[in-house]
């Protein structure tokens, strides 16, 4: 599949790392190195603009390294772009370290999933079919 991109960063644009990889890295486009304080949180750019297809939503993660060697992650995880919007892909992180975490210019921030998704339509009922679990959750089935 091919997605219609603008990069306006100094950054390469994502790409995936391995060969079976789901994400592509994407990159802090900033003019300045940016400080992010414990439990601040800051919309990163990222100078990039996508053409998403209907049908395909493009997912901002978080990556794992950054979560657990440094405690940022991305705070709407994971972040929605729909296949109608045209404005530049931006990443909120939050530092949720005791320590401040600087990010500058082309540092890897988050990774982008491109997915497919199934647009629904609602059937009202008065009931739903039981199942054996009924209406049990939150740990219910063990662990």
């Amino acid at each position: 599949m091919k997605i219609r991109i603008i990069n306006n960063s100094e950054n390469l644009v994502p790409e995936y790392q391995t060969g079976s990889s789901a994400g592509m890295d994407i990159h802090a486009s900033l003019l300045n190195d940016i400080i992010l304080k414990p439990m601040e949180r800051r919309l990163i750019s990222s100078g990039l603009y996508l053409e998403i297809p209907p049908g395909y939503e493009a997912q901002i993660r978080p990556r794992s390294g950054l979560a657990i060697k440094h405690g940022i992650t991305v705070l709407n995880t994971p972040g929605t772009i729909d296949a109608d919007y045209r404005g530049e892909v931006k990443v909120i992180l939050i530092n949720l370290s005791e320590k401040d975490f600087k990010i500058s210019n082309g540092d890897r921030i988050a990774q982008m999933v491109i997915s497919s998704f199934i647009k629904i339509d609602w059937e009202i009922v008065d009931q739903l079919d039981i199942t054996d679990r009924k209406e049990g959750g939150f740990g219910s089935t063990g662990q």
